[in-house]
């Protein structure tokens, strides 16, 4: 089955929370959307799945973890992060492997948006947390993440998206960004390479990404 964007419905800033039916349901992130484990636990008895397996953090933002209580409170999940959480019960590093749903995905780490940054790549989809996006308000059709405020960083996002690249698949046909829409390449005119490619290339450029930076 294809992901589920949980929090699609929230009426308050949150990331985009993704439930993974599957082998091995999985939640990446947790977002900030109250009540998101109902929706999660109402979006399990429709797939007909028996709970949820694992939780994995692409990083510890506030709008990716503010939830993340209730949900491990209501399921029996293991938390897989890479930096510690007075939760985790797997630390997560560069190169290891995780089954998402069906799909295995390597831990790809990505930092310069935050420094415990990772991505997940399948050989189909790719999680991209909020390195790289397909839409945000500053760019419609690849963009990357901000890297304005304490602790981020331009210049390792640019080698994060470069190190995503050289991992990524020719077969990744579908991304799941940690804000804005999912792009699939069977709706829109560049394949996922092609979107990050042009993301890197409007990062390199190094200018503000936003008027107020």
């Amino acid at each position: 089955m294809e992901p589920i964007t949980v929090t699609a419905d929230a009426e308050e800033f949150t990331c985009n929370a993704y439930l993974v039916p599957g082998e091995a349901p999985t939640l990446v992130d947790a977002g900030t959307m109250p009540g998101v484990d109902d929706v999660i636990a109402d979006a399990l008895d429709e797939a007909g799945v028996d709970g949820l397996d694992r939780v994995v953090l692409t990083h510890q933002h506030h709008d990716h973890v503010g939830e993340l209580d209730a949900v491990l409170d209501r399921f029996d999940a293991t938390l897989y992060a890479n930096a510690s959480h007075p939760r985790r019960d797997v630390a997560i590093v560069d190169g290891d492997e995780i089954l998402v749903g069906d799909e295995p995905c390597e831990v790809v780490e990505t930092p310069g948006h935050a420094d415990d940054h990772i991505s997940l790549v399948g050989d189909e989809r790719v999680y991209s947390g909020d390195v790289v996006v397909y839409n945000d308000g500053a760019f419609d059709d690849g963009s990357f993440g901000r890297t304005d405020m304490a602790g981020q960083s331009r210049e390792v996002l640019i080698e994060s998206l470069h190190t995503l690249l050289d991992r990524l698949p020719d077969t990744v046909s579908a991304m799941y960004p940690g804000h804005g829409d999912v792009y699939r390449a069977s709706d829109g005119p560049d394949t996922v390479r092609e979107v990050i490619e042009r993301a890197t290339e409007r990062a390199e450029r190094r200018e503000p990404k936003y008027p107020d930076e």
